[in-house]
């Protein structure tokens, strides 16, 4: 894992928020920024603000709080960043690979949504479903689910495959709309032809 990763992880509260995107988080986020802020102003700035005994007593107690927090954040990032390695469920990104190599899309579609019950963020499954959205005609969930990925900074790796996807989508979309066009020419030809064996027969 990348080491650049864990400095998120000296912001109590930032890890959840950042790479998981949970509201939840951003309280304890601020409450963070508005204690360590009121220390620093009330050690060095305002230093009449507390008795100097309490202040420095504040300040080492914050440090013991955010080394445990930052202790506790560093533990968890793997698992926000990777849940389904450590979920209790097995993993069943693979099978479902295999199903849609297959054309088997009920049964992919089954397994990814297993996937991103553990982790909706997920881009390798999201990206997987777009492609089952799109082979089974569901153009406005494809476009939901690519719009979705775009959004994540997960899915930043990803964007060559993104980019693919959608060329894709918008080939699929441009064949079924040239057939729905040639279908009434069709129609009008066929027809058109009772008319001519009539007109025959009545001559």
């Amino acid at each position: 894992m990348d080491a650049s990763r864990y400095a998120v992880c000296l912001w109590p509260g930032l890890p959840e928020l950042w790479y998981r995107g949970r509201w939840s988080a951003l309280f304890p986020a601020i409450c963070f920024a508005v204690v360590i802020n009121f220390l620093i102003v009330a050690r060095f700035i305002y230093p009449e603000w507390l008795v100097p005994a309490l202040s420095k007593l504040a300040c080492w107690v914050g440090l013991a709080v955010w080394a445990a927090l930052i202790v506790r954040a560093v533990g968890r990032l793997p698992g926000l960043l990777h849940p389904r390695s450590l979920a209790e469920q097995p993993d069943r990104y693979g099978e479902a690979r295999e199903f849609y190599l297959r054309g088997e899309m009920g049964q992919t579609e089954a397994l990814l949504a297993g996937c991103l019950e553990v982790d909706e963020r997920d881009s390798p499954a999201l990206l997987m479903l777009a492609g089952v959205y799109r082979q089974t005609g569901r153009w406005e969930a494809a476009e939901n689910t690519l719009r979705t990925l775009d959004r994540l900074e997960t899915a930043d790796g990803w964007w060559l495959e993104r980019a693919a996807e959608r060329k894709k989508l918008a080939r699929a979309q441009q064949e079924v709309s040239a057939e729905q066009e040639s279908q009434p020419e069709v129609s009008a030809e066929q027809e058109s032809k009772p008319e001519v064996e009539i007109s025959e027969s009545e001559g």
